[in-house]
């Protein structure tokens, strides 16, 4: 018996000696009594059924959690580059304390490298107590990492579990080569290849669709939600055929609908085959040498593969942002925001540059209009060491040019989904708080991922940011959880006492901009263009690097 389960029990024993000699109310006493056996219960370890075997989660703070939970089979040796298959049945109960491993990625600032493929994984947070047929609304994370990095223990739900009484799931998903490898003979075998990764995405949404309610969740009020290329992967949901009726609500951060032609990810593919040592006419026999290759082999040679949703296929029909453009998509609300100043992530290459440097960046995304965008971003009379990393990533924030991500790609993507169904938009425009890591001197601003550990406290990327919040910050968190909460539970982000965030209506086009010490505001699509100088980058299309 642990020590809080023995003052528990010694609690409630205080309780109903205090009642026999009269010091308490007997209703008094009752009521007192139940409440220490509910804290009794809430407290132990629960055991749940799924459909594959029986998992013991574990409680801390108010929130039970179940991680590790397999459900899809390893996909290992003939499964490699394949669609998930069902996991194994297990007959004892299943201890889901401990997150599994990362799908096989190389080192990252978002963890370091694994060679584990044993890794498809779900992980359920709920509110302590809750039991099956409370019908608890469900928020489902994709984490980001650009399709070849990441995992699903990066973003612990319990903050928003325990704040707003939703259902929490993250996933891991096959990640780089092992995800999204295209190649001719895995076309001919399976009748696409390269959306392995986003098909782990599928089979872990039915898994909620028919186990959630064993924990007390309703898997028909499921938000689905993604950060990076988790919100390219729930855009690519929406358009999916293959994920229509698995979720209810959506929401983007930071993300975009980018997709590639089954024929250049076999071309990617097929260097990519090359460059780990199986080459040759015979595809076949180059396929057979993949799939007999190590883990560790494989990531070392993927160093330049670049993985991405493949096209013209059965998993997407068409190019996912055409079919977003025409509508083809699931209609269901959806929430759809970026952050102030994406690309200081992406410009740390640029601290020390100079001007020189700079105005090759700027001849390199602009060619012949370079001038124009030097003239909207103009070398400052004075400048420091960040000068130039400040200018390069407030041209890839408002051009969009990483993966379409925020700025006026951003501003199109919310007006398209607008004209079909109804849309949130929000700009996260906290610029002020702590960077992913610290690098002195360099202001992170509202960088990609900043607003990340403002709903999940536990994301670091390297180093713990939450613990760094002062009062406004702290603040912010709150009434960012809330709006996700809210929307997770009613479509809606309506919190009562908070500041008011309507829908993006044509002729209206209002965004919250998320600020920090109750200060958000509203502003309309007029002040976001004059923001980010979308008169310039509408006229101006840019390559979008993933």
């Amino acid at each position: 018996m642990t020590a809080s389960r023995i003052r528990t029990a010694l609690g409630g024993a205080l309780i109903l000696s205090m009642t026999a000699v009269g010091l308490l109310p007997a209703t008094a006493a009752t009521a007192a009594s139940r409440t220490a056996a509910v804290a009794s219960a809430a407290s132990a370890p629960t055991v749940v059924p799924t459909d594959k075997g029986a998992v013991r989660g574990a409680v801390s703070r108010g929130v039970e959690r179940f991680v590790g939970i397999p459900y899809a089979a390893a996909p290992t040796g003939s499964l490699r580059w394949k669609p998930p298959r069902p996991a194994a049945r297990w007959t004892d109960v299943r201890e889901a304390t401990a997150f599994g491993s990362p799908c096989p990625v190389l080192p990252s600032g978002n963890g370091p490298r694994s060679e584990t493929e044993d890794c498809l994984d779900v992980n359920v947070w709920r509110p302590a107590g809750v039991r099956a047929g409370a019908r608890l609304p469900v928020h489902v994370f994709i984490h980001g990492g650009g399709l070849t990095n990441g995992s699903g223990a990066q973003n612990d739900e319990s903050k928003l579990v325990r704040e707003t009484g939703v259902i929490g799931v993250s996933l891991n998903y096959r990640l780089g080569v092992f995800g999204f490898l295209g190649l001719p003979a895995l076309t001919k075998e399976g009748g696409e290849s390269g959306n392995y990764g986003f098909m782990d995405q599928q089979a872990a949404l039915r898994w909620v669709q028919r186990n959630i309610a064993a924990f007390g969740g309703n898997p028909a009020a499921v938000t689905v939600d993604g950060e990076s290329a988790g919100g390219w992967s729930v855009c690519g949901h929406l358009v999916s055929p293959g994920s229509r009726g698995l979720f209810a609500r959506a929401v983007i951060q930071s993300g975009s609908c980018p997709s590639e032609p089954q024929d250049l990810a076999e071309t990617a593919g097929t260097a990519f085959a090359r460059q780990a040592g199986c080459d040759g006419t015979d595809q076949a026999a180059v396929l057979g040498c993949l799939r007999s290759a190590s883990a560790g082999s494989l990531l070392d040679a993927s160093r330049t593969f670049s993985a991405a949703f493949v096209d013209g296929t059965p998993t997407f029909p068409v190019d996912v942002r055409e079919a977003v453009d025409s509508g083809r998509f699931a209609r269901v609300p959806v929430l759809v925001g970026a952050n102030r100043d994406e690309g200081r992530t992406f410009a740390q290459g640029y601290i020390g540059a100079g001007k020189d440097a700079y105005v090759a960046f700027v001849q390199g995304v602009a060619g012949d209009r370079a001038d124009e965008v030097l003239a909207r971003y103009p070398w400052p009379g004075t400048s420091d060491a960040y000068t130039a990393a400040y200018l390069v990533g407030a041209i890839m924030t408002d051009s969009g040019m990483i993966g379409g991500i925020g700025g006026c790609r951003q501003r199109s993507l919310v007006g398209t989904f607008e004209r079909y169904t109804p849309t949130y938009s929000y700009e996260f425009d906290h610029r002020t708080g702590p960077g992913l890591t610290q690098i002195p001197g360099y202001v992170w601003g509202a960088g990609h991922a900043a607003e990340l550990a403002y709903i999940w406290p536990s994301f670091d990327n390297g180093t713990p940011i939450a613990p760094l919040f002062n009062a406004d910050e702290r603040r912010l968190a709150r009434e960012m959880t809330r709006y996700w909460g809210a929307f997770t539970k009613t479509g809606r982000p309506h919190v009562a006492g908070q500041f008011t965030w309507p829908p993006y209506h044509s002729g209206k086009e209002l965004t919250l901009s998320l600020r920090a010490g109750g200060r958000s505001v509203l502003i309309d699509d007029a002040q976001f263009s004059a923001e980010h100088r979308c008169s310039l980058w509408d006229t101006m299309p840019v390559t979008h690097n993933s």
